[in-house]
């Protein structure tokens, strides 16, 4: 059984035995919610999610393209692969670098 998270996400339709699912385990999640795109799915249970926003330099009255890349940990009951609009959520850390969690897959 799925519980609610307290996001404006779907319930994915799988179930999972990971502790670390914030729909069929126990972390919850708070903070902060990204949307961006997945550039890599190599490591085992996390991926790496960038998004892009324009940044306006004073200096020379002109934007510039900036990104940010999260680590976050992706569970098995969302199915993530390269290029797919996520959206994920803050939660405790997980590791050194991981303090996000995927909750959605907006656009495959």
């Amino acid at each position: 059984m799925a519980r609610n998270i307290g996001l404006d996400v779907p319930i994915p339709e799988t179930e999972c035995e990971d502790i670390n699912c914030p729909f069929h385990g126990t972390l919850p999640v708070r903070g902060q919610v990204i949307t961006g795109k997945v550039v890599s799915d190599r490591m085992n249970g996390t991926v790496v999610v960038e998004r892009e926003f324009i940044h306006y330099v004073k200096k020379y009255k002109r934007y510039e393209k900036r990104r940010s890349r999260y680590h976050a940990h992706s569970t098995p009951c969302i199915n993530v692969r390269i290029g797919d609009v996520v959206r994920i959520a803050e939660c405790r850390p997980l590791s050194k670098t991981k303090n996000f969690v995927v909750v959605g897959v907006m656009v495959e």
